[in-house]
């Protein structure tokens, strides 16, 4: 079945029933308002606007599907939807539960700078792997910023409005990004068995007998196969070793890379094609760019010690 479009907030009211929202560009609705469909099926849905939410104290079964990555929401939960991405639920006649939707269109954001760097934000990813999870200390923060975006919500629209409300929409993005952070830190487990099996990969890869003819992984490939998205693993990853995906393949490529060079006596360029480069130049460029060596004189100076 084709994913029903959503194409604007109003619509939106309609369809969960409820008053017609105040703003035509944003609204904030109370999940009190929000039943499941009257048949147990699954709904997929494409929103033509942003979607911040937070649910808690949920009642029945509710599973969503975002992405490649199913959420089972059984505490309270944060979750971010970008437009045109795909939404999908199941849910029992049964579900109920409580807290908050933002939506905001992206019309509310032209012509500021908001428009632009809210894309920035690696939560609203299409395969974001993790929802966020915040503690009390952190619901109560997300929560007075919310309240103020309500009372700004309910009030007479005047030339401050957007503003006030771009405002605290700016402030409650950049604690999400903050206690995203404090996630990768605290959820140690489930981010240290990510790490884990990204040095699996790695060292697959990079085993001996099996470079030739192969393509240097990249972010995207490895990310498939750890089923999250690119921009989560990379956040993780800095989050709790300072580098980057792209970096921690480059820094396995070096290290592969002078080992051939130190016990071995290939050529430079059959070197870069074992290890997966098209074009020995590229190969040259990367190692200079990471040991202020080229791969010759790495070589020459690992011989003469």
């Amino acid at each position: 079945m084709e994913p029903y479009r959503i194409k604007t907030i109003s619509k939106y009211h309609q369809i969960l029933g409820i008053s017609k929202p105040e703003h035509p560009l944003f609204s904030v609705i109370s999940l009190d308002d929000f039943r499941p469909p009257e048949e147990n099926r699954r709904i997929s849905v494409i929103f033509d606007f942003y979607i911040i939410s937070l649910k808690k104290n949920l009642e029945g079964t509710v599973k969503y599907i975002y992405g490649q990555q199913s959420y089972d929401f059984n505490e309270g939960t944060m979750f971010f939807i970008a437009p045109k991405q795909v939404f999908s639920f199941d849910s029992d006649q049964n579900f109920k539960s409580s807290g908050w939707m933002l939506l905001i269109h992206p019309d509310f954001l032209c012509g500021v700078p908001l428009a632009k760097t809210i894309r920035q934000y690696g939560f609203f990813s299409y395969s974001m792997n993790e929802a966020l999870f915040l503690s009390e200390k952190e619901d109560a923060t997300i929560a007075s910023i919310v309240q103020l975006v309500k009372q700004e919500y309910h009030s007479n629209i005047d030339k401050f409005s957007q503003g006030l409300v771009i405002v605290q929409i700016e402030l409650l993005l950049q604690y999400c990004d903050r206690f995203y952070n404090r996630q990768f830190l605290t959820r140690k487990i489930n981010s240290h068995q990510i790490l884990r099996r990204l040095e699996e990969i790695l060292d697959d890869f990079f085993s001996s007998d099996r470079l030739e003819n192969k393509k240097i992984p990249t972010v995207h490939s490895i990310a498939v196969a750890l089923n999250i998205s690119p921009t989560y693993l990379s956040t993780l990853l800095t989050a709790l070793t300072g580098q980057s995906t792209q970096q921690h393949i480059h820094e396995r490529l070096i290290e592969k890379a002078k080992e051939k060079l130190s016990i071995s006596g290939l050529s430079i360029s059959e070197i870069a094609y074992d290890l997966g480069f098209e074009h020995p130049q590229s190969f040259s460029k990367l190692f200079k760019s990471k040991t202020k060596l080229s791969p010759l004189e790495f070589r020459s100076t690992f011989n003469s010690n």
